[in-house]
């Protein structure tokens, strides 16, 4: 299996996993739920993957410190300018959203450790 499709497969499954969340939720958190979903799939998804191709290359630090720059910036920018305009969605986008950030940190780390683990005699 190649990296790029142990990463798709990971983010498959958290996506499936944020839509169930979605279908099984209350019906009034449940658009704040969609959209901390499609927020957190559509920011984590590339730079995950960006991340992933520089690993083992001199630009990896680069790369890595400036995903988490803007993943720090989209949740703070969400948190402090969304949260006053919408009260009742905010709280279930940005646990949303932040929750689906650390499980596909989780699948990067996990195919990371699976890409360049030494166990397969690379």
């Amino acid at each position: 299996m190649t990296l790029a499709v142990r990463y798709a497969a990971g983010v498959a499954v958290v996506g499936v996993g944020g839509i169930l969340t979605a279908a099984v939720s209350p019906a009034g958190p449940r658009p704040g739920i969609a959209w901390g979903l499609a927020v957190g799939l559509l920011l984590q998804a590339p730079l995950g993957w960006w991340t992933l191709r520089a690993i083992a290359t001199e630009r990896f630090l680069l790369v890595w410190g400036l995903g988490m720059l803007v993943r720090v910036t989209v949740v703070g920018v969400a948190a402090f300018a969304l949260m006053p305009l919408s009260a009742g969605l905010a709280a279930p986008m940005l646990a949303t959203m932040v929750g689906i950030l650390l499980a596909l940190l989780l699948v990067e780390g996990v195919v990371a450790m699976r890409e360049h683990s030494p166990e397969d005699g690379r």
